[in-house]
C-alpha cells in the first residue's frame, strides 16, 4: 500500500473531525495531509510528503485559520428592520398605558406599551426602545 493512501486516510478522518467539532483546525490539518497524499502520488518520497504536510498545515493553522476566524466572530455590519429600532429613543405622543400609546420613533409613529406594565408614561417623554413586539414598541422612560 502506498504512502499516499495513508495520507489520504488521515486527511478523511480528520476531515470526519471537523464536521464533527467545527473548530476549522481539524479541517487545515487534513488540507495538509491531501497536499501531502498528492505529493506521495507524484512519487515522492516520505521526507518529502512530511515536510509538504508540515508546510501546509503550518500555512493554514497559520494564515488561514486567523483569518477565518476574524471573518466568523464579526458582528453584523448593519441592523435593519424593527432591529434597528431597538436601543433608540422616542417621544411619547399618545400618553402610554398597559393598554396602548403612541411614540414617534424617527418620524414614524408606533403604538407602544410601557415595558413595566404598571408605568404609565405621560405625553412629551423621552423614552428608549427596549423592544419590538410585532408592530408595537415597548418603551421604558429615561430617568
Amino acid at each position: 500500500m502506498g504512502s499516499w493512501i495513508v495520507w489520504l486516510v488521515l486527511a478523511a478522518a480528520l476531515g470526519v473531525a471537523e464536521v464533527m467539532t467545527t473548530t476549522l483546525a481539524f479541517g487545515l490539518i487534513a488540507a495538509g495531509a491531501a497536499v501531502a497524499a498528492v505529493v506521495g502520488a507524484v512519487g515522492a518520497g516520505v521526507p518529502f510528503q512530511v515536510a509538504a504536510f508540515a508546510v501546509a498545515t503550518a500555512a493554514g493553522l497559520g494564515v488561514i485559520r486567523p483569518i477565518a476566524m476574524r471573518h466568523i466572530k464579526q458582528p453584523p455590519l448593519l441592523r435593519t428592520g424593527t432591529s434597528a429600532l431597538v436601543g433608540r429613543s422616542a417621544k411619547v405622543v399618545a400618553e402610554i398605558t398597559d393598554d396602548g400609546g403612541q411614540v414617534r420613533i424617527g418620524g414614524e409613529l408606533w403604538s407602544a406599551r410601557p415595558y413595566s406594565e404598571s408605568q404609565v408614561i405621560p405625553v412629551g417623554s423621552t423614552v428608549d426602545v427596549f423592544a419590538i413586539e410585532g408592530a408595537t414598541a415597548l418603551v421604558h422612560p429615561r430617568e
